[in-house]
């Protein structure tokens, strides 16, 4: 996954940390919530860098050029390589990796299945906005992380180089043909609708992760920062949306 511009990247350094985000793997997950949550975290983003990887071999087929499904190819490379360090970090805290997925599966298939691309420009358009989205929610959460789980889960968002690839190839495609646009924007605001729902729905079927959120965990979000939370995740689409030369 990836966010370029990492919109929403200063929530985990606008203040300083205090309470779990301060603390240790080992001290915060004496909390038996608290463990769970990070537990489904790490969970629901490996089997999305697991879906990516699969997504973007996928797109590699509709590649016009030897050239793009290289880049494509690699990018899915980087993607697997995120998947291996928090299956790898699962099983190094005792967790079943495919245990911890397998609730979240479902909700991502269907999230997939209901946005299949119908060309090349709308799974780049997909990758772009879509996988933006996931990122600035986990970039959000990252900030009431431990450190540990916390710097983890920042490196696996690291940009794999889809975010500027996808805005060069369809702003070029927009200068070649401006009808282009118009559907391009229309499929992004849908992409934008389903993932928001998509995430509301992953965490209000996980207790633990929910919780955490809310604040029922030392240092979570209230209410109110979670409507703030995804206002800002919200404005950050429509910068995006600018970038890619489209109308949010």
């Amino acid at each position: 996954m990836e966010t370029p511009d990492h919109a929403t990247e200063n929530t985990a350094e606008a203040s300083e940390a205090t309470g779990i985000a301060a603390q240790d793997w080992a001290t915060a997950s004496a909390e038996p919530q608290y463990r769970a949550a990070v537990v489904d975290l790490l969970g629901a983003l490996a089997y999305g860098e697991l879906a990516a990887f699969e997504r973007l071999a996928e797109d590699a087929k509709l590649a016009p050029t030897i050239g793009d499904k290289a880049e494509l190819a690699k990018m899915a490379a980087a993607e697997f390589h995120h998947f291996e360090q928090l299956t790898e970090r699962l099983t190094a805290v005792d967790e079943d990796p495919a245990a911890a997925m397998e609730p979240f599966g479902k909700a991502l298939d269907d999230f997939h299945r209901q946005t299949a691309p119908s060309d090349w420009l709308e799974g780049l358009v997909k990758a772009y906005v879509g996988d933006s989205i996931a990122s600035d929610f986990y970039r959000e959460v990252a900030a009431r992380l431990d450190t540990d789980t916390r710097s983890l889960v920042l490196s696996v968002l690291d940009d794999t180089g889809h975010g500027n690839f996808a805005v060069a190839k369809v702003r070029a495609a927009i200068e070649a043909d401006p009808r282009v646009g118009g559907r391009l924007a229309l499929w992004a605001r849908r992409l934008m609708g389903e993932a928001l729902s998509q995430a509301q729905r992953v965490v209000a079927d996980r207790d633990a992760l929910s919780t955490m959120l809310v604040g029922g965990v030392a240092g979570g979000f209230d209410l109110a920062e979670v409507g703030r939370m995804f206002s800002r995740i919200t404005e950050a689409h429509t910068k995006r949306m600018a970038a890619l030369g489209l109308a949010a």
